[in-house]
């Protein structure tokens, strides 16, 4: 019995391990969700890679994208085959939320339909029939990985199936020039201060930028019943541009939270 018992467990640890395709490996900088297995793995150098930064749709059999992020660098791609007790949504709300515990900026994001067509995700952006899904079961997020990673994004793409199938897609890309300032989209702002009831910005250590001005703006006028304090050194300052830019004075409060930087709470009523 000791025998057998002992030959299960190196038969079970051999299927384990030869769960995941050949010569593939994690990511470092994310762990992988539990159970997972990775079904897909590529790598190579000096890719470029057009990375949306916005919805995408089809125009004249064309893939359009309402905003990207192109650069070139070294990129892995990996897909998780997920447990089937658990949904590409926790396996994806998990990844985004560590990300951003580790500093990462969140420079686009978006949920189901808002996204555009899974066929194109799937197609056109990826290049992987397996993400094929429901348009209502999507998400993807662009993130700026955090210093001193700061020259380096990561894509991630949550999609479960008709066959109710879950996956998550991840690719990193290292690129080879500094990427420079990227500013997330005005709606991935609006819905990470309702996801989690703030906005820490540590960048905005100074005073008020015209390019952060207006893409702040833009994310409160996307939303004109958000009450929202602000919170640092410049926050007054904050305020009156905020203001200048057509948010309403009483939508727009003093904190006295102590901030590195620029931090948006959302007040609720």
């Amino acid at each position: 019995m000791r025998l057998f018992s002992a030959l299960g467990l190196l038969l079970w640890t051999g299927l384990a391990a030869a769960a995941d395709v050949a010569d593939s490996q994690d990511l470092s900088v994310l762990p992988r969700f539990a159970r997972a297995e990775i079904v897909d793995f590529s790598q190579s150098s000096g890719q470029e890679r057009v990375f949306p930064a916005g919805s995408i749709r089809r125009i004249s059999g064309q893939l359009r994208m309402e905003a990207q992020v192109a650069t070139q660098g070294q990129l892995t791609a990996l897909t998780y085959a997920l447990p089937a007790t658990h949904s590409s949504a926790e396996a994806f709300d998990s990844a985004r939320a560590h990300l951003k515990q580790q500093g990462a900026q969140l420079l686009f994001w978006c949920q189901g339909r808002n996204c555009g067509s899974s066929t194109l995700w799937a197609n056109n952006v990826f290049a992987n029939a397996q993400l094929n899904g429901g348009d209502d079961q999507q998400r993807y997020a662009l993130l700026r990985l955090a210093p001193p990673l700061q020259d380096s994004l990561l894509a991630l793409y949550g999609i479960t199936r008709g066959n109710r199938r879950a996956y998550l897609h991840v690719e990193q890309l290292n690129a080879s020039a500094p990427l420079g300032e990227l500013l997330p989209h005005p709606a991935t702002l609006v819905l990470e201060l309702k996801s989690s009831g703030e906005l820490v910005l540590a960048q905005l250590s100074g005073e008020p930028t015209p390019q952060w001005v207006r893409v702040l703006g833009r994310s409160l006028l996307l939303d004109s019943s958000l009450r929202v304090s602000l919170n640092g050194e410049h926050a007054a300052a904050w305020q009156e541009a905020l203001s200048a830019q057509g948010v309403r004075a009483t939508r727009l409060q003093l904190g006295d939270s102590p901030a590195t930087g620029l931090n948006i709470k959302l007040l609720r009523d």
